[in-house]
């Protein structure tokens, strides 16, 4: 049939099909159109007009009016750049501020087009997101696009929505693996959920994290009991005390998980954790009698700022050795009772005890602390924390000079002490340190450092002017 001219360019520019040419590029917009015409040919697989039997998903995963995916206008599987999308914006008639914007937060970030057969799906787009930044799949992306509505109401069938869910994890985005389960969780019984879940890995872990972060407490035990994951029942058991807010309920709800089967190691924490919160509430009631009472210096001339309830064992320890540090052994606030009770290491036991003294200015205590006597009876400081560490504690509390060159002098490098007292003011025994080192230059710069006409600087003089000290420098 022979055409004219015009009819020819008529028909190549209106045909679905695309003109031979040599050219090695692309013809962007000719893609994006094919992927306009398909996008739109989902209108067909998805019934959008049938609002009434909708239901969109929050976040937190409660109904709050119709389920929607978020359809992002893309080239298809071979991909265009951002050129080609604003080609498209400015010949294509669509409007993209027109595209309704779902209300929730929760958006997908793919489509599926018609089917080729039955069961059978097509992707089209792995096209991602915008999503916040939390997220509650591990596997989330955050780039940035156009969406548009879809419901997910038409995957009636079990098969049709195993088959939807495997098209979800195939993509690898969370954002459309968390919004299928949710729609599975919705429309699937516990049972049949599970059972398909269970040979289904990736979708299982998405849905664990998706319940925990939720805080689905309920379904999350009733999973883990259906897996037979012993161990996670019972974290996930002891996690709910967090709800608990009353003392004695919690309390009685930890020794309720005492007998479940944790490893080993848990089993020890969580019998430390419910002796712990046993001892808190004694000793809480206790003391708030005291302080009420105002019989008791110590709550008289440093009241309680806070109650000692659910505090941890380093915190609860600092608060005895602060209110209770001289009490026997056998009472249950005592700092030596708590020791022994939860096998808390020396190192942690001194660093906490010298923290607590030291804000109180029991300098005699701090004394005390660091004092062994061995079996002849002589004594002897010793610290297992370092003494360059007590004494950056006793200065954080304002210890008196004498106190810091006393914990000073103990310290056994001769490099650290001298930088130690030096940075604390520690005149003599900087002096001292130089003397014995024979280091005349360094005892020479220093003399500048301290006040002229000082006692320290008459020192510095008598130890320089001296005859019997053979100097190195």
């Amino acid at each position: 049939m022979n055409r004219t001219k015009v009819d020819e360019e008529e028909y190549w520019n209106s045909s679905k099909f695309k003109a031979f040419t040599f050219d090695d590029e692309d013809d962007e917009l000719s893609q994006l159109k094919e992927s306009k015409r398909a996008v739109n040919s989902l209108r067909d697989f998805v019934d959008d007009d049938d609002d009434d039997d909708l239901e969109r998903v929050s976040w937190t995963g409660e109904p709050v009016g119709s389920i929607s995916w978020s359809i992002k206008e893309t080239a298809g599987s071979s991909g265009s750049n951002h050129e080609g999308r604003e080609q498209l914006k400015s010949r294509n008639s669509f409007s993209y501020a027109q595209l309704p914007k779902p209300p929730s937060t929760y958006s997908l970030s793919s489509f599926f087009k018609g089917r080729t057969r039955l069961g059978s799906f097509q992707s089209l787009s792995d096209a991602l997101t915008d999503t916040p930044a939390k997220s509650y799949a591990p596997e989330l992306g955050r780039p940035k696009g156009e969406f548009r509505v879809c419901s997910l109401e038409r995957f009636r069938s079990l098969q049709d929505k195993l088959l939807l869910l495997e098209e979800a994890v195939s993509m690898h985005d969370g954002n459309v693996i968390t919004a299928v389960l949710i729609f599975l969780k919705r429309t699937l019984s516990k049972e049949v959920l599970f059972r398909e879940l269970e040979v289904r890995q990736v979708a299982l872990r998405h849905l664990i994290h998706f319940l925990k972060e939720i805080g689905d407490q309920k379904l999350l035990l009733d999973l883990f009991r259906f897996l037979d994951r012993t161990e996670e029942l019972a974290l996930s058991h002891y996690r709910e005390h967090l709800s608990i807010q009353d003392p004695e309920k919690r309390k009685e709800f930890l020794k309720t998980c005492i007998g479940l089967p944790f490893s080993v190691e848990d089993a020890a924490h969580i019998q430390d954790h419910y002796t712990l919160l046993e001892r808190q509430i004694i000793i809480e009631a206790n003391d708030r009698h005291l302080e009420s009472a105002g019989q008791t210096e110590i709550f008289r001339k440093h009241p309680r700022k806070a109650s000692i309830l659910n505090m941890p064992l380093v915190t609860t320890l600092f608060y005895s050795c602060f209110y209770h540090y001289t009490e026997p052994e056998g009472t249950f606030s005592s700092p030596v009772n708590l020791k022994k009770t939860f096998k808390i290491p020396d190192k942690q036991y001194v660093l906490t005890a010298l923290a607590a003294r030291a804000k109180l200015r029991a300098w005699h205590d701090v004394d005390a602390l660091f004092t062994t006597k061995n079996w002849l009876g002589y004594t002897k400081k010793r610290a297992p924390i370092g003494f360059h560490r007590v004494v950056e504690i006793l200065y954080k509390n304002n210890a008196p000079v004498q106190i810091l060159q006393e914990y000073v002098n103990l310290v056994e490098d001769v490099d650290t002490k001298l930088n130690l007292a030096t940075k604390f003011k520690c005149h003599d025994v900087v002096i001292d340190t130089c003397r014995d080192l024979k280091d005349r230059q360094q005892l020479l710069a220093y003399r500048s450092k301290v006040d002229k006409g000082s006692a320290e600087e008459e020192k510095i003089d008598a130890i320089l002017s001296s005859t019997q000290i053979r100097w190195k420098n």
